[in-house]
């Protein structure tokens, strides 16, 4: 094959400057809580609640906007999620109030889920069918990304210039990421089918295989995000890590989500299936190891690394399961997968907190996290069985291959598993 079939299109650029963008949105305001906290004097509790409702409107957006938009051209979708996300993010720079700011960033946060959601369909379909999986992991490379050099600096920028200037920033990227998918992702064929309706896309639902699909993602994905939610007190208080060690500690573990991500998603494109049974029984092992040995510093910063690299290696399989299951309706399903994601987040972090309150110490986190990775594998196991004795009513379908709201088949998708 010549070189120019094996260059990914300049679109899935486009798509990850997006997710790099709203990557450094979601995650940077960690780092600044206090500066925002000081500014709008209120608690830091409160302006914790700049995190929690950011995720409870990823979730909402994921399913509710993804839903209101399945009618429409996905090209003309992606850039109107960005205009919303800029103003979002313009809104939280300029925001006067507490009250202002928390609105900002449900806007910004609105337009995450269904970005992601329907980014990966899109990014699917620029590419063969044999890339579709590493095309997807590209999109999610602006957002592991975000996590390795986009939140110290931002981080860096907004403690030294003040936090607005953070997300002057952000509002910048939007702008870039905005005009490059305005220019470099295709509209789509004009030769496409009538649009999906809302009601076949829910019909999707109808597939025990796409619920399958959705509890691994919480669980197998929940597993690590629990483990990683405490993961500064474990390297403080039982590996013995000055605290000022806490941020470099995670660049290396970020830099194993953007490798993880990568292979991950070039593993999926030779076999979903076989790809999330190896990564979820690796990062159970992982994780397991690391409650073993978090006294041991050396350990702990490989276990960090691995447990980085394993955690997000899920991602794009994930994402490419519920989309073939989906079959030709994937956008709502693969929106509902990226809200899944984040129950995930948010059931790892609650079991995790529920084992520390319970006197269990730092290590628990690792052990919980290990427990609802290795439950995600069971339901894999189990969603696999179903699939293989012939009780599913749907196959691995091809992931549409138009931009456009109704794609055609590709036949060769069909045979990925």
């Amino acid at each position: 094959m010549s070189a120019p079939t094996q260059r990914l299109p300049l679109g899935l650029l486009a798509l990850a400057i997006g997710g790099f963008g709203i990557g450094l949105t979601e995650f940077v305001i960690m780092g600044l809580l206090p500066e925002v906290a000081t500014d709008f004097g209120v608690t830091e509790s409160a302006a914790g609640w700049l995190i929690s409702g950011y995720a409870l409107a990823v979730s909402a957006g994921a399913i509710g906007l993804t839903a209101a938009v399945t009618r429409f051209n996905r090209k003309h979708v992606l850039t109107g999620l960005m205009v919303l996300f800029i103003a979002g993010n313009l809104t939280s720079a300029l925001a006067g109030t507490y009250s202002v700011m928390m609105a900002g960033r449900v806007v910004a946060a609105l337009s995450h889920g269904a970005f992601f959601g329907i980014g990966a369909v899109v990014a699917a379909g620029l590419v063969a069918p044999a890339r579709r999986a590493a095309a997807i992991a590209m999109m999610f490379t602006g957002l592991t990304a975000a996590n390795v050099l986009g939140v110290p600096f931002g981080t860096f920028l907004g403690q030294q210039l003040g936090w607005r200037s953070t997300f002057w920033a952000i509002t910048g990227i939007g702008v870039v990421a905005l005009i490059g998918m305005a220019t470099l992702v295709p509209a789509g064929t004009s030769t496409a089918a009538a649009p999906v309706s809302l009601r076949h896309e829910i019909r999707a639902f109808a597939h025990p295989q796409v619920w399958f699909s959705l509890l691994i993602t919480v669980l197998g994905f929940g597993g690590m995000f629990g483990a990683f939610t405490y993961i500064a007190y474990t390297l403080t208080k039982v590996s013995g890590f000055a605290v000022g060690t806490v941020p470099w500690l995670l660049v290396l573990f970020g830099a194993g989500l953007f490798i993880g991500n990568s292979l991950g998603g070039k593993a999926a494109d030779r076999s979903v299936t076989r790809t999330l049974t190896v990564v979820l029984a690796a990062l159970t092992a992982v994780l397991v190891l690391f409650a073993l040995t978090a006294s041991n510093q050396v350990l702990t910063i490989v276990s960090l690394a691995l447990m980085g690299a394993f955690g997000f290696a899920t991602v794009p399989g994930l994402q490419m399961r519920i989309m073939q299951y989906a079959g030709q309706a994937p956008t709502l399903a693969s929106g509902a997968n990226i809200a899944a994601f984040n129950v995930g987040n948010a059931l790892g972090a609650w079991v995790g907190g529920v084992t520390i309150g319970a006197g269990l110490g730092y290590t628990s986190t690792l052990w919980a996290g290990a427990a609802l990775s290795f439950l995600g594998l069971l339901v894999l196991l189990a969603a696999t069985r179903h699939a293989t004795w012939g009780r599913s009513p749907v196959q691995p379908q091809p992931v549409p291959s138009s931009v456009g709201p109704g794609p055609g088949i590709d036949q060769a998708a069909g045979r990925r598993s």
